[in-house]
């Protein structure tokens, strides 16, 4: 562990405090090693930004033994101010959490849920229970976790210290940046002076107001409403259920929308919908926001309710044309900005992490051609466009212009009140779930599926998870063999795993008893469905446990997908 960080004291731990909002950690400036040489040194690697992005795809690299530079120009995780940011955090990003080793803390700070409720006045519209479906209910991980953003940014911090490899520089401002032909040159303001560093490889996860887009000439599309909306952190003695609750029409907001999530710390995360172009200053003054407080929970609740931040905003929608040019790498909110509706915000930036990460640490080992990264734009602008057009539909919903949109709104909450064929017609947001690839140069027409954590037992009878395969695999391709093998098919899947440098493991159903690390059990089906394959058939899994294909034997069409995956062939 960095001594630097060693010394640094957590009398709060960034934890609630009574009346004052939240007190978050302050991380020491280190005097980099450019400054005191003068030399310009050029690393493999620099990521800009240490907010969630960037400190997820840190963290990738440093579990794979990658080194790199992480350069942030404030000192602490969150903002200063007690802003909570993003709250919801979704099924796959809770599984690459748990691969990086930060699950556990989260989830027993934050709030698991699962039902949500849609009300339209005083009328429940729709609602939903995501342990009901099949695409959450087999994971080691819930469907939700609720925990203030900062939380996870800090927990990802220690583990960052903890495991190594990254140099970690706080107050740390990139002002200048120059593109030459395999490399990029930064400059660096810091509280001892200015610098200079090159990198072969830039991250940008430093937020929707970059300067790379403008040092880059970066195009993009985008959307901007007149949509005001006005947060409200606030902490009850009694709290209401652990459900998200969605008004489109609230009666005591003046019939706008408003949605309620409880988060750690007992805190609530209200979101009240202004009047078009309310003037922020005005919306959030503390006693308009206790006058809705009062008007949705009474006058007895409103008064024992402590507001720990409130901040207004408006919702725009942007993606960018291309997430790489040259050097540099797009990520999180630097790749696109959202609407924050059904989650999809800070978990694409999550999985925008995970994608780029082991691709980079395989090129950098020498196992696979730099011609892989390539396909970061490939699977994750089809992400961010698909995220973006989704939540785009649901700002239309909750704000309809004039006209046809009106219309369908109003017909469909009034038929949502009758019939249940209406209810899912009722978008208050779609929640996010893994996003699918199909453009993606690197997996056949069967791959491109995100697999669940599920579990499944060693030849000790001990249980695992999926993650422990791909943590076993090291970063590594993984071949799941399902079912039997015959002594030449085992034969030829070993010639295939030494010359290719995969892992592979035979998996058998519950009437063979494994006799070898290599081969495990899959007693109730969950593994080889969450590989998206059924009877005697392989399934060919990424780092960040994606389905690259899928076939039945053992032969070259499992050398051929392996080459395609590690982007060898196209």
């Amino acid at each position: 562990m960095n001594a630097a960080y060693r010394d640094v004291a957590y009398t709060n731990g960034y934890e609630f405090t009574q009346g004052s909002g939240y007190e978050l950690p302050e991380y020491p400036f280190v005097e980099p090693p450019e400054l005191k040489s003068g030399a310009v040194k050029r690393h493999k690697i620099v990521v800009v930004g240490a907010g969630i992005t960037g400190l997820t795809f840190a963290c990738c690299l440093a579990k794979l033994g990658v080194e790199a530079v992480l350069l942030d120009e404030d000192s602490t995780v969150g903002v200063k101010g007690a802003s909570s940011r993003g709250i919801c955090y979704t099924q796959k990003s809770l599984e690459i959490f748990q691969r990086l080793g930060v699950y556990e803390r989260i989830a027993a700070k934050g709030i698991q849920w699962s039902v949500g409720r849609t009300f339209a006045g005083k009328d429940e519209v729709y609602s939903f229970d995501l342990r009901q479906q099949s695409s959450f209910g087999l994971s080691a991980q819930p469907a939700f976790i609720n925990i203030q953003q900062f939380y996870i940014e800090g927990y990802l911090v220690e583990r960052i210290y903890g495991l190594g490899h990254i140099d970690m520089r706080w107050k740390s401002r990139v002002t200048g940046f120059q593109q030459h032909a395999g490399y990029a040159t930064l400059t660096v303001e810091t509280p001892s002076g200015t610098y200079r560093l090159e990198a072969e490889h830039v991250i940008d996860a430093s937020g929707s107001h970059t300067p790379f887009h403008g040092w880059t000439g970066a195009t993009m599309t985008s959307r901007r409403g007149d949509d005001r909306w006005c947060i409200a952190d606030v902490r009850f003695k009694n709290t209401p259920p652990k459900e998200r609750h969605t008004w489109i029409e609230a009666p005591f907001n003046g019939n706008r929308a408003v949605w309620q999530h409880l988060m750690g710390d007992d805190v609530w995360r209200i979101d009240y919908q202004m009047e078009p172009n309310a003037d922020p200053q005005e919306v959030s003054r503390e006693d308009k926001v206790r006058e809705r407080l009062r008007q949705q929970f009474g006058p007895e609740v409103e008064a024992d309710a402590e507001i720990v931040w409130v901040g207004p905003y408006a919702y725009r929608s942007q993606c960018l044309d291309q997430l790489r040019i040259g050097s540099v790498y797009f990520m999180g909110d630097t790749a696109k900005i959202v609407s924050p509706f059904g989650a999809r915000g800070g978990n694409t930036g999550v999985a925008d992490a995970d994608n780029l990460a082991w691709k980079l640490a395989a090129v950098l080992r020498g196992q696979a051609p730099a011609s892989l990264l390539d396909s970061y734009q490939e699977e994750r602008h089809e992400a961010a466009a698909q995220n973006v057009q989704v939540t785009n539909r649901t700002a239309r919903f909750l704000r309809p212009a004039d006209g046809m949109e009106r219309t369908f709104r109003n017909a469909a909450i009034s038929l949502a009140r009758q019939y249940p064929f209406a209810r899912p017609l009722i978008n208050t947001g779609r929640m996010a779930v893994a996003n699918s690839y199909t453009r993606s140069s690197v997996c056949d027409r069967t791959g491109g599926l995100s697999v669940q954590n599920v579990a499944f037992r060693w030849a000790d009878g001990s249980k695992g998870v999926v993650n422990d395969l791909i943590e076993w695999a090291d970063g590594r391709l993984l071949v799941l063999v399902f079912g039997d093998m015959s002594q030449a098919a085992t034969r030829r899947l070993r010639d295939i795993t030494e010359v290719a440098g995969v892992r592979a493991v035979q998996v058998v159903g519950p009437d063979t008893r494994p006799q070898a690390r290599e081969v495990i059990a899959d007693p109730h089906g969950h593994l080889q469905g969450a590989c998206h394959v059924f009877g005697h058939a392989w399934a060919l899994v990424r780092p960040d446990a994606y389905v690259a294909a899928t076939g039945e034997s053992v032969d070259a069409g499992l050398i051929q997908a392996i080459e395609q995956a590690m982007g060898l062939k196209s």
